[in-house]
């Protein structure tokens, strides 16, 4: 069986991983922050002190060793699925983490299969918790051992109504040459050549990417900015996105909580089952 089975509740050694003002404002620039968000692209105003947006999460994780192989499978049939930050307090500007990762599921789709991954960071010096990153990926032709098929069915539904509201942001040319700084430099996103080989007529966007610009319109309509406020965010990539397109953050709130969608320049929807949760 290509999938590693036995892999499940497999847990990595802890691992650690440091980073700065600069990694903050690198990260902050690469999903599109700018003048008008001053909290997070620079660290030498006079008014405003820097801040760290909440879902930088997703690239400080640091696995240590001891995580199983998954298996023996085709990686370029491997896409995110979905993706998970839940935040136990406000990350700060500099400082270093220790990250454990654990398999958590692996699921048996028929056309292909679904592992889900976790992984816990907390501050190395205090041990207090940080974040909770949780994601999942799926592989395509990998399916039909007779596995638990996992969850299943509409999640986050929006309600059938105009959005409370509504956030457009546009993405630059080249926002995935600066959004790959930030770690991620798989050629899908930079060489025309690679992403051709991949069935694509140009770089895609990172799909991080585009989660990075939904959790700005989050943070700002749903917490005033203030990222103390941003408890947790939760989405399913459900389309590319190319580079230079607008994306539209759409909004149902209901208290503490809200429902969103993110839809690229023509409308479709490209991160959906969204929620996210704040004080």
């Amino acid at each position: 069986m290509p999938i590693n089975l036995d892999a499940v509740g497999v847990e990595s050694e802890p691992g650690e991983r440091s980073w700065d003002s600069k990694d903050c404002l690198l990260y902050a620039l690469g999903v599109g922050a700018g003048t008008d968000e001053l909290a997070f692209t620079t660290e030498n105003s006079i008014d405003v002190e820097q801040k760290v947006l909440p879902t930088q999460a997703v690239v400080l994780n640091a696995m240590g060793a001891g995580m199983p192989s998954l298996g023996d499978f085709n990686p370029a049939m491997l896409v995110h699925g979905e993706q998970s930050v839940e935040l136990h307090r406000e990350i700060p500007v500099k400082g270093t983490l220790r990250s454990t990762g654990r398999v958590e599921a692996i699921y048996d789709k028929g056309k292909g299969a679904v592992i889900v991954m976790s992984t816990r960071a907390v501050l190395a010096d205090t041990d207090e918790p940080l974040f909770t990153n949780t994601m999942s990926v799926f592989i395509r032709g990998e399916g039909g051992w007779g596995g638990d098929r996992g969850p299943s069915g509409p999640q986050n539904v929006p309600p059938d109504r105009d959005p409370d509201h509504s956030v457009t942001y546009q993405t630059r040319e080249d926002q995935a040459l600066l959004y790959r700084l930030s770690g991620d430099r798989n050629p899908l996103h930079s060489d025309p050549k690679f992403a051709e080989m991949g069935g694509f007529p140009r770089p895609i966007l990172h799909g991080l990417c585009t989660y990075g610009f939904t959790g700005r319109a989050l943070l700002h309509t749903l917490c005033g900015g203030d990222p103390g406020r941003f408890t947790k965010m939760e989405g399913r990539f459900s389309s590319p996105v190319f580079p230079g397109e607008a994306l539209t953050v759409n909004l149902w709130v209901d208290g503490d909580q809200a429902v969103f969608q993110t839809c690229g320049g023509d409308g479709r929807v490209v991160l959906d089952a969204g929620l996210c949760t704040f004080r």
